[in-house]
């Protein structure tokens, strides 16, 4: 194993993490040495269940689950062609079970997960079950693994709230091996200023809806990811370095031979370390320095807000204690060395051809800002990851990559960043706890002291801009939009025309407790504002009119009014009721919009890690054979 010397910040910073989640992770792991067992699992199944677990399989593969001796591999995917991202997942499962079967194994799908198109949803009711279908497709993950039939899982998914969702699933089954299966990015498409500048002029009435749908159709255009730098790919960069995915397989490009050869390898892995001296539960390989180490490759590549809350959740999942100030304190320490859309103009590909995450666990590495001595599912040591796959022969190989970035206007070193810090930040006030992403505001637009103007949905905003009621210095607060209130939809649908009012010299900003995610780019925008208002917090009490400073570089949010004032005021502009909370599929979702927790705490329906939450602490760890 080898090991190094880790940043004071990131060894402090990990080791209250450890303190502080020292009962509940422990009662995780003694849940999870539980549920392990010596043979395969199916072995403890009656005749009848059994028989019902193989009865459609082909004989030979009959023979083997018969035969009670060679693991099962349960396949759980998010596949639908709708979603460019995941059209590609639809040949997989033969793959899989091709190569686990090669390998000694036999792979079954057991289950598929719903997913969701963000982009198709954005600024529309069916937005408004996107944040909750990351539980839904927990659960349903769960639901794949019930059967006791496996020994290690292969997760496939990509984007958004998948990724998270299958994560969280498989980590109730923590003693089973599992490995993330991504799809790749689609080829580069209409550079990204070009999209930026075409979605400005439409949100002024200067090009037509068609304009705008060829630009929108000319960058995304094929099959694959989404190439900006959102929460998809932010989910592929954070869970490889997390170790859950096989080194570099996060942005080979769908249709390759070089993407089929990972995809066969992952079923090969996972059947590897199912069981013997290489056995690598999930649950082994996220803790306390997995989750560090992924919140680090977050704020190094200025990703998805959205991890403000999935890493939450994640973490909690096993028996891990994250919070918003662990992500603050290692921001502060954490360079800048991506500059990928929205924070600059190259996209995803472009940063993968500049050494991509190899170059990237690498510099880390060397500046002691990753946890080196990890499990993960390439083995043990985080220097797997500075490899990448090639094609040797139509073998494939990894090979060490040269220790530079091949672009530095994308990709640098952590001793010549782009930036001192993450970029990511906390900011607390008479307002609350929130987040902003700085790393694409320029510095001049970080502090606003400007008046509100309060709207409880993106329609009433985009009116009021249309009218030409906003054209000044202005605070955008946009309430009622978090977890409770109606689902924490995206807010993506602000960002031009906020654009276009800092476009014409006004000091801007959005304060919300919705989101923004991965495309928070010029606009400070601070999100996730919590309590949020629809559970009381104080922006239910904003004005029209009322003061608000934002200081992201100190960290405040503020209105300027009298506290008694402030004490004394109604909520006003409460969320829908249940009743009108309907329609897309919304009143199916209704019990979990009232169990919802605040977006500090992962805004998760499963409630909070707590000590006792996993039950009696009997005995720690995994380890073993199998």
């Amino acid at each position: 194993m080898r090991s190094n010397t880790v940043h004071p910040v990131l060894a402090d910073v990990t080791a209250r993490i450890t303190e502080r989640s020292a009962r509940t992770r422990a009662a995780y792991l003694s849940r999870v040495a539980a549920a392990a067992t010596e043979g395969p699992a199916r072995s403890g199944l009656g005749c009848g269940n059994l028989a019902h677990g193989f009865a459609a399989c082909s004989p030979s593969d009959k023979l083997a689950i018969r035969g009670l001796r060679k693991p099962g591999i349960a396949i759980v995917s998010a596949y639908n062609d709708l979603l460019s991202a995941h059209q590609p997942l639809d040949e997989f499962p033969a793959w899989i079970k091709d190569a686990a079967r090669e390998a000694g194994g036999v792979a079954q799908f057991a289950g598929g997960v719903p997913a969701m198109c963000d982009g198709i949803t954005q600024g529309r009711p069916g937005m408004e079950l996107s944040l909750f279908s990351r539980d839904v497709i927990a659960m349903a993950t769960g639901v794949a693994l019930s059967h006791e039939m496996f020994d290690g899982a292969l997760l496939l998914g990509v984007c958004d709230k998948i990724v998270p969702g299958l994560l969280i699933g498989a980590l109730s089954f923590g003693h089973l091996p599992a490995i993330l299966v991504p799809a790749g990015p689609m080829t580069s498409g209409l550079p990204n200023k070009e999209k930026v500048r075409v979605r400005q002029l439409y949100a002024e009435g200067r090009a037509t809806r068609e304009d705008l749908l060829d630009a929108e159709a000319a960058s995304y255009h094929s099959p694959g990811t989404c190439t900006f730098y959102g929460t998809a790919n932010s989910n592929q960069l954070v869970v490889e370095v997390m170790g859950l995915h096989l080194p570099g397989a996060s942005f080979v490009h769908p249709g390759t031979p070089l993407r089929r050869a990972l995809t066969e390898e992952a079923a090969r892995r996972v059947v590897a370390i199912s069981r013997g001296e290489d056995y690598t539960p999930v649950a082994e390989v996220i803790d306390e320095r997995s989750v560090v180490n992924g919140l680090v490759a977050l704020l190094a590549t200025g990703g998805s807000t959205n991890h403000t809350l999935h890493l939450v959740a994640i973490a909690a999942a096993a028996g891990i204690q994250l919070t918003w100030d662990d992500f603050a304190d290692l921001s502060a320490v954490v360079p800048l060395l991506a500059n990928v859309y929205p924070n600059g103009s190259a996209d995803i590909n472009h940063f993968h051809a500049a050494g991509g995450v190899q170059v990237l666990v690498g510099t880390l590495l060397e500046a002691g800002l990753l946890h080196e001595d990890v499990r993960t599912a390439a083995g043990t040591g985080l220097h797997h990851y500075r490899r990448e796959p090639v094609l040797d022969g139509g073998a494939l190989k990894w090979r060490e990559v040269p220790a530079h970035s091949l672009d530095e206007a994308v990709l640098r070193p952590a001793d010549r960043p782009f930036a001192k810090d993450g970029g990511l930040r906390m900011v607390s006030g008479n307002l609350g706890r929130a987040v902003i992403k700085v790393s694409a505001v320029a510095p001049e637009h970080r502090v606003v002291r400007a008046p509100a103007r309060v709207f409880s949905t993106q329609a009433e905003f985009d009116r009021a801009f249309r009218a030409g009621e906003l054209d000044r210095d202005i605070v955008v607060v946009i309430r009622n939009q978090g977890p409770r209130a109606n689902g924490m939809p995206e807010l993506h649908g602000l960002t031009p025309a906020l654009g276009v009012l800092m476009d014409r010299g006004h000091r801007i900003a959005l304060v919300t407790d919705g989101r923004m995610s991965g495309a928070s780019g010029k606009i400070p925008a601070v999100i996730h504002v919590s309590p949020e208002a629809a559970a009381g917090g104080p922006l239910a009490k904003v004005a029209d009119g009322d003061l608000v400073r934002l200081d992201a570089e100190a960290g405040e949010l503020d209105v300027l009014v009298d506290p008694a004032e402030l004490a004394g005021r109604t909520p006003s502009d409460g969320p829908p009721d249940d009743a009108a909370w309907t329609g897309t599929g919304r009143e199916l979702f209704a019990a979990l919009r009232r169990s919802v927790g605040p977006a500090e705490a992962g805004a998760s329906v499963f409630g909070p890690v707590t000590p006792g939450h996993f039950g009696a602490v009997t005995e720690v760890g995994v380890g073993g054979t199998r």
